[in-house]
């Protein structure tokens, strides 16, 4: 289940840009890979961090998360690449901070393997696919390493010059004042070589990456909801000069049902009872989802009580959503809705008249049982105001 991005950055959803960016600044310094020893838990928090900071730092980004939370981000099926947290990094503190933090989480050797970029996909799901799992096919765009030059970037048989401006050292150091600050070298782009234009590859033009799509079979689980996120290791981008693919994020939002409506655990769905029925108690069907947990039948029992009213609440156990990392499950919760026949026959409405005699109603509601009641309250109210008046006269 993905965090609120407000509650990761530890911010209020006033806050300004200025706040956002401390409040970044801060907890990025206090989980920064390389100040916490490279585990793999600073390195997940830092990246949530990063993540959070990219969507509300942009203004279109942030307003579509605030009116739709994370399912506003993608829409439908889509996919959207991640910043690298060490360009974000970079970009907040600036490149004067590579000689202080270097490897993972801040600025990477920039002519050794870099790893690939981490993709975001948001992926729609039903409700039957959330309560039972489901393997999913999904098609991502992403980098993919140049089959035809082996991702060097050069014609097969060409090499690639070491760069003259950065000595192929791929950053370049520039004075200002007593303070020298480190940057990408701009003429081989940090690769610490560079390729001359007759021997570029063809096929990458030099990048030594293309892009393809490629298919992937999902697997969601039982009991996902919307905002949960699954993680697939080495599905995101390729990685540069021998480095590591990123990973895949898949972001899932579930369609709203016709039936249903979803409670953490719980199912909620309206039944309509005939008026029969709620008088006198008995038993109806409510529907349910197909699942293990009612034998394969789309139909669970309920129970109405006699005297049951529209809007009472049978509860049935069992019959509600998985929980995603337990053997529970929620409740089917069934509000009642009583009808009122519209159609009568003559001898229905005799009846249904009979019926009502016997409760001593009169068929004129101006006579009728409620209306007496009625007349009686407002003429208590109205002499009880006129005793009132009385007295303070």
């Amino acid at each position: 289940m993905a965090r609120d991005y407000y509650e990761v950055l530890s911010v209020e959803r006033t806050i300004d840009a200025a706040g956002l960016k401390s409040a970044y600044r801060k907890l990025a310094m206090e989980h920064h890979p390389d100040r916490n020893g490279g585990s793999e838990e600073s390195m997940a928090r830092f990246k949530e961090i990063s993540e959070a900071y990219t969507v509300l730092s942009d203004e279109q980004k942030r307003a579509a998360y605030d009116r739709h939370g994370h399912a506003g981000l993608g829409g439908g099926g889509g996919q959207q690449g991640f910043h690298d947290v060490n360009d974000i990094f970079s970009q907040v503190f600036g490149d004067a901070f590579g000689d202080v933090f270097g490897g993972r989480g801040g600025r990477q050797q920039q002519n050794g393997p870099r790893r690939g970029s981490d993709l975001r996909y948001d992926l729609e799901i039903t409700l039957e696919q959330a309560y039972k799992g489901a393997e999913v096919e999904v098609s991502i765009p992403s980098t993919a390493t140049c089959d035809t030059c082996e991702g060097t970037g050069a014609k097969k048989g060409a090499k690639a010059s070491t760069c003259s401006t950065c000595a192929g050292q791929g950053r370049v150091r520039q004075a200002n004042g007593f303070f020298q600050v480190e940057r990408t070298c701009p003429s081989c782009g940090g690769a610490g070589q560079r390729i001359a234009a007759a021997d570029v590859c063809p096929s990458c033009t030099g990048h030594g990456q293309v892009r393809k799509t490629r298919k992937l079979q999902l697997k969601v689980p039982a009991g996902v909801d919307d905002g949960s996120r699954i993680r697939l290791s080495g599905e995101g981008d390729a990685g540069q000069r021998g480095g590591p693919r990123g990973d895949l994020y898949v972001f899932l939002s579930v369609q709203p049902h016709e039936l249903f409506e979803r409670d953490n655990l719980d199912l909620l769905c309206t039944v309509p009872v005939p008026m029969t029925v709620a008088a006198l108690g008995g038993e109806i069907d409510a529907p349910c989802l197909v699942s293990e947990a009612c034998d394969g039948q789309c139909k669970a029992p309920v129970v109405v009580p006699a005297g049951a009213q529209t809007g009472k609440t049978v509860r049935i156990k069992g019959k509600g959503m998985p929980h995603l990392n337990g053997r529970q499950r929620g409740d089917l919760v069934v509000e009642l809705f009583v009808e009122t026949p519209t159609e009568l026959t003559a001898r229905q409405k005799e009846l249904m008249q009979e019926l009502a005699q016997s409760f001593g109603e009169d068929q004129n509601p101006r006579n009728s049982t409620f209306a007496g009641k009625a007349k009686r309250f407002w003429a208590d109210i109205l002499g009880a105001e006129s005793d009132t008046k009385d007295t303070v006269q």
